[in-house]
C-alpha cells in the first residue's frame, strides 16, 4: 500500500482471546468431555488424544489454494495448514478453544520485546533451527521474507499490515532494490543471525499478532524464485514438499533436519500428508463420512446434504463439531458499479435480500445466526445493528427495496453482475438465493461464477475487472484475523488497504470517514472506548450500504474415526490442523 497512517497506534493486547468456546487443555492434553465420543466433543478440549506417529494424513480442498507462498496466501486454512511447512516468529497455540487464540513464540525465543514506545521490536530466534537441506535458518531469512511480502505486484494476495506500519520509506521489494549490497529495508535490522528488529513508523503494541503472520516464515534468497517460489516451498517445518502438481494435489513427507528440540509446538505425527485440490465439494463430504478421507481444509463445514445426513443419524452427529467462530458471511456491493453508486440503490439490495435463505443456504441455523451488520457476535465489544429489517419473517422487504430504488432513479429496477467462487456449493446456492429474491423487487442478476484460488487475485478482488465486468454484488467471507475491532474489521473496510493490482479482500467499502474513525479507534488506548469506536465503523457502513451482510458463521464440521488429536482452535477458527494424528 501507498498510504500510510498519521495516528497513534492503540495498545493491542497480544494476549487478546475469543471466549466463545471454553477453555481447555494443552497440546495432547484432554479434558473431560474431550476423551468422549459425541457431538462438540472437539469443542474446548482434545478429542481422541494420542501420540502415535505415523500413517498417512488424507487432505482435501474443493478448490485451489490461493498461493502455498507465505508472501502470497491469504486464506484461513492456509495460514493453519502452512505451519506444517514453515514457521513464523510467533503463532497461535496450538490448543483447544479460546486458548488456541494465544500467542506463543514459535520461530522466535519469546515474544517480541518492543521499546521505543513500542515502535521498535525485537526478536530472537532460536538456535538449531534448519531449512530442509541442512543450512541453518537465521535472521537475515526472516526480514528476506517480509521484504518479498511487500511486492504486491509479484504476491498480490495477503494482508498489508506489513505495508501499512513498517516504516518503509520508499522500500518496495527485494526484486527492485537498488542497492548494490543488497542491504534491504532499513526498517529490519539483522545485526546477528539470532537477533531481527522492526522499526514501524508508529507506535503499535500488538505487533505480535503481525509477526504471526505467514510473511515470517524464513526464505532463503539462494532459492526464492519470484512467483515460481509456490511450486516448492523450502521448508522450515516439521514436513518439506515431495511433490507439488499445481491445481491438482501435493504430498508433504517428513523434513529430516527439522529438529523437535528447537520446536515446543510442533508434534508432526504423520509420516506423510496427501493433499487434492479441486475436488467436488459433495464428494468430499462423502468420501469424509465413508472414511476414504481425513480433512476437508477450507474449514467451513460440511454441505446442506451431508449436514442433513449427520444431524439425522446419532452415530455421525456423534463425530461432529459445530463452533460459534468470529466469521461473516456476506455480500460486497460495489459502489464502482452504477447504479450501485448511489447509495438507494445499494439501500434497495440490502432490503430485498432474502436473509432466510441465504442462511439456508449456509444450512440453515446450524450453519449460522442471521447476521443484522459486520461484527459477530463472539467479538469483544460487538454491538447489534439493523438499520434494513427485511420485514417481520427475514425474507426481504420488497415494498422498502422499491421505495430506495424510486430514490435512486431506478423504480423500473436495474441489472447487475453477482460474483461467487465456483467450487463452493453454498455460495452458489446464495447467489441464486439472492437472485431469486433481488428479482421480486427488480432486480435482476446475472450470476457469474469464477475460481477459488484467483477470486481476490484477478475477479471479485481486482478492482478494474470487477468494474469494467459489472460485478455490483460478490460474495464472500470473512473471519477475524485475530480476535479484535481491528483483527476483524480493518482488512474489510479501510479505504486504504485497496490496491489496484488485486488480492483486495475489502471488496466494496470506500468511505474517508470510515477511515478516519479506523484511526480514532487505533488512537484509543482506553479498551471500552475503543470498542465503541468499532460499533461505530460497523454501524456506519452499514449506513453507507457497501456490504450485505449474511449470516454470522457456526459450519458443521466432521471428524472422522480415523483422527486422533481432533480440537476446534480460535485461533483459526476450524480444526488444528498442525496436531493431528491418524490411527495406522
Amino acid at each position: 500500500m501507498k498510504h500510510r497512517r498519521t495516528s497513534t497506534i492503540l495498545a493491542l493486547g497480544a494476549t487478546a482471546v475469543l471466549a466463545a468456546c471454553g477453555g481447555g487443555g494443552g497440546p495432547g492434553q484432554p479434558g473431560p468431555p474431550g476423551s468422549q465420543a459425541g457431538f462438540n466433543a472437539g469443542v474446548g478440549h482434545v478429542f481422541n488424544p494420542s501420540t502415535a506417529k505415523g500413517g498417512t494424513l488424507r487432505v482435501a480442498n474443493a478448490g485451489d489454494w490461493d498461493s502455498l507462498d507465505p508472501a502470497d496466501t491469504y486464506y484461513g486454512y492456509s495460514w493453519d495448514f502452512i505451519r506444517l511447512y514453515g514457521r513464523p516468529l510467533v503463532m497461535f497455540a496450538p490448543a483447544p478453544g479460546a486458548q488456541g487464540a494465544k500467542l506463543v513464540p514459535d520461530l522466535a525465543q519469546t515474544l517480541g520485546v518492543p521499546s521505543d514506545n513500542a515502535k521498535t521490536w525485537t526478536y530472537k530466534l532460536r538456535p538449531g533451527v534448519k531449512f530442509e537441506d541442512g543450512t541453518a535458518v537465521t535472521s537475515k531469512d526472516v526480514k528476506y521474507a517480509v521484504e518479498r511480502s511487500l511486492d504486491k505486484t509479484t504476491f498480490p494476495n495477503g494482508p498489508t499490515y506489513f505495508n501499512d506500519f513498517l516504516a518503509l520509506q520508499g522500500y518496495k521489494s527485494p526484486y527492485s532494490d537498488p542497492d548494490p549490497n543488497k542491504l534491504g529495508l532499513k526498517a529490519i535490522d539483522t545485526p546477528d543471525d539470532q537477533t531481527i528488529v522492526f522499526h514501524l513508523n508508529q507506535t503499535f503494541a500488538g505487533f505480535d499478532y503481525f509477526a504471526q503472520l505467514p510473511s515470517t516464515i524464513p526464505v532463503p534468497r539462494a532459492k526464492d524464485t519470484g512467483t515460481k517460489y509456490k511450486e516448492h516451498v523450502v521448508s522450515s517445518g516439521p514436513y518439506m514438499f515431495q511433490t507439488n502438481n499445481l491445481g491438482k494435489n501435493f504430498a508433504l513427507v517428513r523434513n529430516p533436519n527439522w529438529d523437535p528440540a528447537t520446536d515446543p509446538n510442533r508434534k508432526a505425527l504423520p509420516d506423510r500428508i496427501e493433499v487434492q485440490l479441486n475436488v467436488n465439494a459433495d464428494d468430499i463430504d462423502n468420501r469424509l463420512l465413508s472414511g476414504d478421507l481425513d480433512v476437508d481444509v477450507a474449514g467451513t463445514g460440511v454441505q446442506p446434504a451431508a449436514q442433513g445426513r449427520i444431524l439425522a443419524d446419532p452415530a455421525l452427529k456423534a463425530r461432529a463439531d459445530s463452533a460459534t467462530v468470529a466469521r461473516l458471511w456476506y455480500t460486497a456491493i460495489n459502489g464502482d458499479v452504477a447504479p450501485l453508486d448511489n447509495i438507494h440503490c445499494r439501500r434497495a439490495v440490502e432490503y430485498a435480500a432474502d436473509k432466510v435463505a441465504y442462511q439456508n443456504a449456509y444450512g440453515g441455523p446450524t450453519g449460522g445466526q442471521i447476521a443484522t451488520n459486520l461484527m459477530p457476535p463472539v467479538i469483544p465489544g460487538a454491538q447489534a445493528n439493523n438499520p434494513y429489517p427485511p420485514g417481520p419473517d427475514n425474507h426481504g422487504d420488497v415494498a422498502k427495496a422499491k421505495q430506495e430504488l424510486a430514490a435512486c432513479g431506478q423504480a423500473g429496477g436495474f441489472s447487475t453482475g453477482l460474483s461467487y467462487r465456483a467450487e463452493r456449493p453454498k455460495e452458489k446456492a446464495t447467489a441464486e438465493a439472492l437472485q431469486q429474491s433481488l428479482a421480486k423487487a427488480g432486480i435482476t442478476v446475472t450470476l457469474k461464477p469464477y475460481p477459488a484460488g484467483d477470486y481476490y487475485k484477478l475477479y471479485a478482488g481486482k478492482p478494474d475487472y470487477a468494474k469494467a465486468n459489472g460485478l455490483g454484488l460478490m460474495i464472500t467471507g470473512w473471519g477475524a484475523d485475530w480476535p479484535d475491532g481491528f483483527g476483524f474489521l480493518s482488512q474489510i473496510v479501510d479505504s486504504r488497504v485497496i490496491r489496484a493490482s488485486g488480492g483486495n479482500t475489502n471488496l466494496s467499502v470506500k468511505d474517508p470517514a470510515v477511515d478516519a474513525l479506523i484511526d480514532k479507534a487505533l488512537a484509543t488506548t482506553d479498551t471500552p472506548a475503543r470498542e465503541k469506536v468499532w460499533a461505530q465503523i460497523d454501524a456506519k457502513v452499514m449506513d453507507d450500504a457497501y456490504i450485505l451482510p449474511g449470516i454470522w458463521a457456526k459450519g458443521l464440521l466432521y471428524r472422522p474415526p480415523n483422527l486422533t488429536n481432533v480440537f476446534v482452535t480460535d485461533g483459526f477458527q476450524m480444526y488444528d490442523y498442525l496436531t493431528l494424528g491418524v490411527k495406522k
